[in-house]
């Protein structure tokens, strides 16, 4: 199981928020190039950048720290979100050096993108499903729609997007731990992959998403506690290596 820590770009900065809300956040870092090798030193394989501001304007704001951090790590795995709602800009993206493109808001309010992203852009698209009581949530957070998480993840599914990226607003930076129940339901619904994401706060966390890796769990996501220390990462990635050879 992949541990994909996270930076969310505002303003430049390295930041998190509470519950998906601009107005909560906090910087963890001015350097966002150094945040990435930090962790890559660590001895991930893949990292997870969200242009937050992107989301909310609905096109790259932070895309030159993105695309400073893939050319620092070339051989890293990086899987980018926030204001993607065109092919230019995932053309862009893996032109730089990045592995996935994260599509969220663009694929509920114009679905057959994803599907002509799929097929321009075969094994780099990834859909980010956020949600808030099984209802998937759209514009940076900012609204909920009617749309069931299952029921869409099965039609991207069908249109060959690469994996899923499942958040619980409700949970995201709240270190509250992560909704298990919620994930492997939908983990269980689909033959894609599911990455874990929103309340990651203890080594308790992730060794329960990995108790249900056989059932399509393949990642957890990890922002806040990384930062406030509540979790360590080495100690993080030793847990999962000695439960695989279990």
């Amino acid at each position: 199981m992949l541990l994909i820590p996270a930076i969310d770009l505002k303003g430049g900065k390295c930041v998190r928020l509470r519950q998906g809300r601009m107005e909560d956040d906090t910087v963890f870092s001015d350097d966002p190039v150094a945040m990435a090798l930090h962790w890559a030193e660590a001895g991930i394989e893949r990292l997870h950048l969200v242009d937050l501001d992107g989301a909310f304007a609905g096109q790259p704001v932070n895309a030159d720290i993105i695309y400073n951090i893939a050319q620092a790590l070339p051989d890293m795995d990086i899987q980018v979100g926030g204001g993607i709602r065109d092919g230019d800009t995932i053309q862009t993206y893996l032109d730089a050096g990045v592995r996935y493109v994260i599509i969220g808001t663009k694929a509920i309010n114009t679905p057959h993108f994803v599907a002509d992203a799929c097929l321009e852009f075969p094994g780099h698209v990834i859909l980010g499903l956020d949600a808030r009581e099984g209802k998937i949530a759209i514009n940076g957070w900012s609204k909920l729609s009617r749309h069931n998480v299952v029921d869409i993840a099965r039609h991207f599914e069908k249109d060959g997007v690469e994996a899923i990226i499942y958040t619980d607003i409700q949970r995201d930076g709240m270190m509250k731990g992560v909704n298990i129940e919620a994930t492997r339901e939908l983990a269980e619904a689909v033959n894609i992959p599911v990455i874990a994401s929103g309340g990651v706060s203890s080594l308790a966390d992730i060794e329960a998403l990995y108790r249900h890796e056989q059932d399509g769990i393949a990642g957890a996501i990890i922002g806040r506690a990384l930062y406030e220390g509540q979790i360590q990462l080495t100690e993080a990635l030793a847990l999962v290596k000695r439960l695989s050879a279990e």
